[in-house]
């Protein structure tokens, strides 16, 4: 199809590079209106997806980020209560009696959104990411599937808030834990993988255009040889970016003869101390010659 290979070559030239699959699910999800869960390992790039869609649409990007005890305040809204003591105070012995009071500190300007409810507030459409859901409780995510369902928001003080344009939603998950039913029935669904060689090496092509092409091959062949390993924290494709920029900024032409510089640079690849007591000398030396796949 025309449009995806049109939504390609957008997110190509925004940085990042989607295969076929993954393209039509971006684009059925914009068509549907439908949020898009992403499911992969950490480190697979399925936030840059969302940043990707955000930049090449010119949109607003509102990230929720989850965690363990997230509750529905610190994702839609809260009250500045210091602001709203401050107006008390200053109107102490005032002319304005109880009534006007309330109506002044619980409006607008008394009012601390947090990402859903920007999400829903934006005068443009935006997109939402709500990234590793499955690091929140199942509570949110039950609230979370109301929001999905309606966007829309009710606050008691003001009344209910109807999105003026319903964003693009793009949910992440390290599939840490099961997710349920109801939420993924809402979703369209996509596998995000580790790139195989030939895309990670366009992944770097498009981030560093003046990468030496052998050095670039040599990098991707290493990195793809490390995830192979039984490494407790895989490095990933920002891990890559990293590591062939630390070592292009040392000067480093070629890994066969730079077992220093990729001893130096290791911190940009192994992220555990584990993981860097395995890279020995020796072992290195096989991860550049191939010998351990």
């Amino acid at each position: 199809m025309r449009e995806i290979e049109a939504l390609q070559q957008q997110m190509a030239k925004n940085g990042y590079i989607a295969e076929t699959e993954l393209a039509t699910a971006i684009h059925l999800a914009e068509q549907l209106q439908r949020p898009l869960l992403l499911e992969g390992d950490a480190g697979v790039g399925k936030t840059a997806v969302a940043e990707a869609l955000a930049s090449m649409n010119d949109r607003q990007f509102v990230r929720l980020q989850c965690y363990e005890g997230l509750d529905a305040s610190a994702a839609l809204y809260e009250w500045n209560y210091q602001r709203q003591l401050m107006a008390i105070k200053l109107r102490e012995g005032g002319s304005m009696d109880a009534n006007q009071l309330e109506a002044e500190i619980f409006s607008d300007d008394y009012l601390l959104p947090r990402p859903l409810l920007t999400a829903i507030t934006t005068a443009e459409p935006c997109v939402l990411l709500i990234d590793e859901i499955d690091r929140a409780d199942d509570e949110f995510e039950a609230f979370l599937l109301e929001i999905l369902a309606e966007f829309q928001i009710t606050i008691p003080e003001l009344g209910t808030i109807t999105a003026r344009h319903k964003p693009a939603v793009i949910l992440t998950s390290n599939a840490t834990r099961d997710l349920s039913d109801a939420l993924r029935r809402r979703c369209l669904y996509h596998f995000v993988n580790f790139p195989d060689r030939e895309k990670e090496l366009k992944i770097l092509h498009s981030r560093l255009p003046d990468l030496e092409l052998h050095l670039a091959g040599s990098i991707v062949e290493f990195v793809q040889r490390l995830r192979s390993e039984h490494l407790k924290k895989v490095p990933g494709v920002a891990e890559t970016l990293d590591w062939a920029a630390a070592l292009t900024h040392i000067g480093t032409t070629e890994l066969a003869n730079a077992l220093p510089d990729i001893e130096a640079t290791l911190g940009c690849l192994l992220k555990t101390r584990a993981d860097r007591e395995l890279a020995t000398r020796e072992w290195l030396t096989e991860m550049v010659s191939g010998k351990s796949a």
